[in-house]
């Protein structure tokens, strides 16, 4: 975002540049694409497309802009996603089968919202622009989670037609060949650390805060990412037939759902091909692996003689050594293998490529408190069952991640660019 003291053009600029940017994604699909709904953690891209805009409409235009109308009071049972305090919504598995309103008129109904939030900006006095531009700036953060969920969303939608059309063709294949860095283990003093945003240091999140000190003990993690190859080592090893690596829930969970190998990879002819958004390939060895749950992330960590890390470790590790790899702005929407070794002592790939399981619970830091409102509901209400990721990924929009950022899923999910990063006690 542009400087707190907000230039209502700088700010403009910003949420039309992201607007913009969510629109691209959906270039490459036709209208059958954006209304499909593959499974009822996905969305349709059409719905996408709708949600992000009826969170500027709910949130900053209906209670700020002067004269302001929504264009269809039905639009808040179709698209509010999870604000109970909202009102009622169509239920999230059902969310494809909404054909109506078209494409063509959620596209009207985003371009309705853009030219309002304009002309809210550029008519805004300083104590209305002191007041809407933190709600702007939390939809433009908002809109960048939904740009990575339309890819990932795509990408398993795709995957389910067994002719594997690609989303994008990529320009350059990858490199089968290509040899990973060597794996490094990173060491770290550990002692009392701080952990969390500081809240003058720009935009987070609410889970992110409040700042506290938490007490490490000495512990190494990897130098990168785990790769395609060794987790095809474990897999050989016969990982998933392992019990004593499982933990109980995964256990079960791989049996029921049969797992026997990262989500999109499929045997042929004896090799391993996976579904990417550039359609079918052979899986490349040196790239890191991902679509993997926090079942499988564990077991493999286990049977590496490892463990994965807390969040509070990956923090620490990434204020020291934030390293940025693949991320959406790249438009290769893959991540990216970790060629060139790593310096003494140095981490590769904290940020982009893959986003990283840690063992810790989603929950409450000391003294947080959710926001008033609906908007307290953003975060505080799943803070249960859940485990923490950190990182960003491939599909993440650059300026949205941060060493800071809780992203947060069940331990089954799959269907993220998410990957492994191994730690050890020291």
């Amino acid at each position: 975002m542009p400087d707190a003291t907000v230039d209502a053009a700088a700010l403009g600029a910003w949420y039309q540049q992201a607007r913009r940017a969510t629109e691209s994604l959906a270039v490459p699909l036709g209208p059958e694409d954006c209304q499909a709904q593959s499974m009822p953690d996905a969305s349709p891209t059409k719905w996408h497309l709708a949600h992000t805009s009826w969170f500027f409409d709910t949130f900053v235009l209906q209670p700020h802009a002067h004269g302001y109308r929504t264009p269809n009071e039905r639009y808040t049972y179709l698209y509010n996603s999870y604000y109970e305090s909202v009102g009622e919504r169509v239920p999230r598995p059902d969310r494809g089968l909404m054909t109506r309103p078209t494409l063509e008129q959620v596209e009207e109904y985003r371009r309705h919202v853009d030219r309002h939030v304009s002309a809210l900006l550029a008519e805004a006095d300083t104590a209305t622009l002191a007041t809407v531009a933190p709600l702007i700036e939390l939809g433009v953060h908002h809109e960048q989670q939904h740009q990575e969920l339309i890819v990932t969303d795509v990408k398993h939608l795709l995957a389910q037609n067994p002719l594997a059309f690609p989303y994008l063709e990529r320009e350059s294949k990858p490199e089968l060949a290509e040899k990973p860095a060597p794996l490094r283990w990173v060491g770290f003093a550990g002692g009392i650390t701080p952990i969390g945003h500081a809240v003058d240091r720009g935009f987070h999140f609410d889970n992110e805060e409040p700042r506290h000190a938490r007490l490490l003990g000495p512990f190494q993690l990897a130098s990168r990412l785990v790769t395609s190859g060794e987790y095809l080592e474990f897999m050989t090893d016969g990982g998933y037939g392992r019990p004593e690596l499982w933990l109980s829930d995964g256990w079960a969970m791989l049996q029921t759902q049969r797992w026997s190998a990262p989500l999109y990879w499929e045997q042929c002819d004896g090799r391993w091909l996976h579904y990417t958004l550039a359609g079918k390939h052979p899986v490349a060895a040196s790239e890191p692996v991902t679509h993997v749950s926090y079942y499988e992330a564990d077991a493999f960590a286990r049977w590496a003689g490892a463990r994965l890390a807390g969040e509070d470790e990956w923090e620490l590790a990434a204020h020291e050594h934030p390293s940025r790899g693949t991320f959406l702005e790249s438009g290769r929407l893959h991540p990216a293998p970790c060629t060139e070794p790593a310096g003494a002592g140095t981490l590769q790939q904290m940020l982009g490529d893959a986003w990283e399981w840690t063992h810790s619970a989603y929950s409450a830091y000391p003294g947080y408190r959710p926001p008033t409102g609906a908007l307290g509901e953003y975060n505080g209400k799943f803070m249960c069952s859940q485990l923490v990721l950190r990182g960003g990924s491939c599909a993440t929009p650059e300026s949205h991640v941060r060493t800071t950022y809780r992203n947060f899923f069940h331990p089954d999910k799959r269907w993220q660019f998410s990957g492994i990063r191994l730690a050890k006690d020291a």
